[in-house]
């Protein structure tokens, strides 16, 4: 099965329902329907993103990285990679790479969390993340990468004073979705 074809599958078996994610859902069918490369950072209309909030629930904290080239405090994620088997794969694999963490796991069954539209500079558009959580394996340590200006573990409560409301929602999905 190939990247776009478990995209699409993924996309059609979630059941987000909250804040408008069934019409964002179909917004990101309708575009992988028109455009067979919406995988690829080439596709100048937009691409599909994969990203996993990294959470360690036992202390009550999330690892956020200081993005390079936005300076905002955000989630691990980024582009699909031609090797990536699956969307999913494609979030651990960011996730690994940016935060240094071996052994992450997807939050419960490894669906996604939540979905997010966001713009971005030309040449592209849009991003069209796809957000999975990830649990930190006991005795984590975390290691910058060179995508990042800084990398931290904020306790859940102090994420809405550094982040904007994307990653507030995706991190109140997950804490939800813990229970």
């Amino acid at each position: 099965m190939s990247l776009h074809t478990d995209a699409i599958h993924v996309l059609k078996g979630y059941e987000g329902s909250h804040d408008g994610q069934a019409e964002l859902r179909q917004l990101y069918l309708d575009h992988l329907t028109a455009h067979p490369d919406g995988m690829w950072k080439s596709c100048a209309s937009g691409h599909v993103t994969a990203s996993a909030l990294i959470i360690d629930p036992e202390r009550g904290r999330v690892l956020l990285t200081l993005h390079k080239k936005l300076g905002m405090w955000l989630q691990m994620g980024g582009h699909c990679e031609p090797g990536d088997p699956t969307l999913s794969r494609a979030a651990l694999r960011e996730a690994r790479e940016e935060s240094g963490i071996e052994g992450l796991t997807l939050l419960g069954s490894g669906a996604p969390v939540r979905l997010d539209r966001h713009p971005i500079p030309a040449p592209c558009h849009w991003h069209l993340d796809v957000q999975y959580a990830a649990l930190a394996p006991a005795g984590a340590v975390a290691a910058i990468s060179d995508e990042s200006l800084d990398l931290r573990w904020f306790a859940y409560a102090e994420v809405p004073e550094v982040a904007d409301d994307s990653v507030v929602r995706l991190l109140e999905r997950t804490r939800a979705a813990l229970v």
